[in-house]
């Protein structure tokens, strides 16, 4: 059996060393985004069926089943009552900011600086819609990626005792349980820090599109929906959810653009001293200066599209950390994420 298994692993080593090294590294970044988003995707059903076990008393397997309906049915409803509304608003606000960034533009066509920026950006001009056109162009690879990405999550949720046990028999047998143990930390911090998210997502997008409709803006909703998804991306995305406000803002004339910033930036105060500060104290804390510089690490290794995993590949290693090297290695107390609640 051994002499086997020896062969097999030389076999899958020459396999592996034959392949071209930049394919093997895109695979690589391609498998761990999808695992990540994965984990993603079961944690949230398990959130979402933890009422179904706890107050419905019914099984794990059935509470997931329930779960994941409720979601298609509040997806469906949420896009049959809202959906037409709020591809329209975003239609608006694509058009509107686009224009506001080609008004931009020429005013700083008129002065020596602004020359020099625009001559550093390409084609000399902003241009919005040339930007989603350029997103566009992998629509058919994001959507695969999604389809695995929520299908295996969906398998890792339906049965979590099965992938955690066959990872860890991985490793040696003295270190098992360890590892057994870090996987249920690291599924416990990512739930909280999904949580808390959630949170913090509904709470933003709320308040800003009530911000922007007091202001008179319009696509009102179409502004919240953006401002609450974007803050799935820690501490950029209230920038990136302000930039189409503003430029909105701009095309109804100064007060209105006014406004809007000193309401963008009072409810991300709002965030920043209240909401968040609650929410981790509760759920997961992990130090600012660490989220920020993991962000520009993962950016810089899996692209553009690695700022959405930034957040919880930060929660992951920053859990196995503690677990692994601080408790374990070093033998110093260290709290972990949910262990009071536990």
């Amino acid at each position: 059996m051994r002499t086997t298994t020896l062969e097999f692993a030389k076999r899958a080593a020459i396999l592996v060393a034959l392949i071209p090294l930049p394919f093997l590294v895109w695979y690589l970044r391609y498998f761990l985004l999808v695992l990540v988003g994965a984990l993603l995707v079961a944690m949230l059903l398990q959130l979402a069926s933890e009422p179904f076990v706890r107050w419905c008393r019914l099984s794990e397997g059935l509470a997931l089943a329930f779960a994941g309906i409720v979601i298609l049915l509040v997806i469906a409803t949420g896009g049959y009552l809202f959906g037409t509304q709020l591809a329209s608003e975003l239609q608006d606000v694509l058009s509107r900011a686009d224009s506001a960034a080609k008004t931009i533009a020429d005013e700083l066509q008129r002065s020596q600086l602004g020359r020099i920026t625009l001559s550093h950006l390409k084609g000399g001009s902003f241009s919005v819609t040339d930007i989603l056109e350029n997103l566009t162009k992998v629509s058919a690879r994001l959507l695969e990626a999604v389809i695995f990405t929520v299908a295996s999550g969906v398998y890792i949720a339906s049965q979590p005792a099965l992938y955690r046990r066959g990872t860890a028999q991985l490793f040696p047998l003295s270190q098992r349980r360890l590892v057994e143990e870090t996987i249920d930390d690291i599924g416990r911090g990512l739930r909280l820090w999904l949580l808390g998210q959630a949170i913090q997502m509904c709470l933003i997008g709320t308040f800003s599109a009530i911000a922007v409709w007091l202001i008179g803006l319009p696509s009102p909703l179409a502004l919240g929906a953006i401002a609450g998804l974007a803050e799935f991306i820690p501490y950029l995305g209230p920038v990136i959810a302000s930039i189409p406000a503003i430029l909105v803002a701009m095309t109804s004339g100064f007060y209105p653009a006014l406004w809007t910033i000193v309401a963008y930036v009072i409810i991300h105060q709002i965030e920043g001293n209240v909401i968040v500060p609650m929410v981790q104290r509760r759920l997961v804390f992990i130090p600012p200066a660490v989220l920020l510089l993991s962000i520009v690490v993962v950016t810089e290794i899996f692209g553009a599209i690695g700022i959405i995993f930034a957040a919880p590949i930060t929660v992951i290693i920053f859990v196995a950390i503690k677990k692994l090297y601080v408790r374990a290695s070093l033998g110093q107390d260290t709290e972990l994420p949910g262990e009071e609640a536990g």
